[in-house]
């Protein structure tokens, strides 16, 4: 039998010519069904702990802590403190690891560095305590107990995707007359972008969740439920403020997850 003719240089052209994933299927791929198992499992935990709570006879001190206009107020409270700490994170820390990415003295790094890893390194309670007695107590204390605390992983995450960047692609970029403002804007932090939002998620999840320390030092939130649950032995109390932190920092990741997907360049 003789095979069927093919065209060398069709055929080289076909296997060389790479393969483009269309607009349409990416946007397939990030908003499949996979992607709303997390909510979707949130939604079915918060249906579960409501039909629980509704079927318990509450006494009069679990009934004036578990109604909507006081789980509404902590929730707001907490949330207002995660967010506003990881905004302040992204703010002072991607800066500074651009700048750190640019200077060539490795003792800057290792101080800057250095201190942001005692940050963290230092146990979250700790911060939040020293801070309440060496200056005051309340919100404003609580937000910068939990930027100190999160501040690591956006800056190391910053000066590693900067540094991840092919120096190939930085040349080309100085050899069409970019400035360095430019290749920095238009080439390295595009690039970069996957991981310095990899590392604002770990943040956000970290403030979610150190927040319910944040009323030892009365900055309120979640853990005004969890402290008085355990407190007053009000186990419905504490199972609600628990179950509600964990909901809040499982969609929190969630939506820092879609985001990291959807701002991610085509082609990383």
């Amino acid at each position: 039998m003789t095979k069927p003719l093919t065209d060398p240089a069709r055929s080289s052209a076909t296997s060389a010519t790479p393969t483009v994933l269309p607009v349409a299927t990416r946007r397939s791929e990030i908003w499949s069904i996979k992607r709303f198992v997390t909510p979707a499992v949130v939604l079915v935990v918060l249906v579960v702990l409501y039909l629980w709570l509704a079927s318990l006879s509450l006494d009069s001190i679990e009934s004036r802590t578990l109604n909507a206009d006081y789980i509404i107020a902590r929730v707001r409270e907490h949330l207002g403190l995660s967010v506003v700490a990881s905004a302040l994170v992204a703010a002072l820390a991607i800066p500074t690891g651009v700048l750190l990415s640019r200077t060539p003295s490795r003792a800057i790094k290792a101080v800057v560095l250095g201190a942001a890893n005692v940050g963290q390194a230092t146990p979250a309670v700790g911060v939040i305590i020293l801070l309440a007695i060496i200056w005051q107590t309340g919100y404003l204390t609580a937000l910068v107990a939990l930027v100190i605390y999160s501040f690591l992983p956006v800056l190391r995450n910053t000066m590693i995707g900067l540094q991840q960047v092919d120096e190939s692609v930085r040349e080309s970029a100085f050899g069409m007359g970019m400035t360095r403002n430019q290749v920095l804007l238009r080439i390295e932090l595009p690039l970069a972008v996957p991981v310095i939002l990899a590392g604002l998620r770990t943040s956000l999840v970290f403030c979610v969740g150190v927040a319910t320390i944040a009323t030892f030092i009365n900055a309120g939130g979640l853990g005004d439920m969890i402290v008085n649950g355990l407190k007053l032995q009000r186990y419905p109390v504490l199972v609600t403020g628990a179950v509600l932190v964990a909901c809040i920092a499982l969609l929190i990741d969630w939506i820092a997850a879609t985001a990291e997907d959807v701002l991610r360049p085509r082609g990383t």
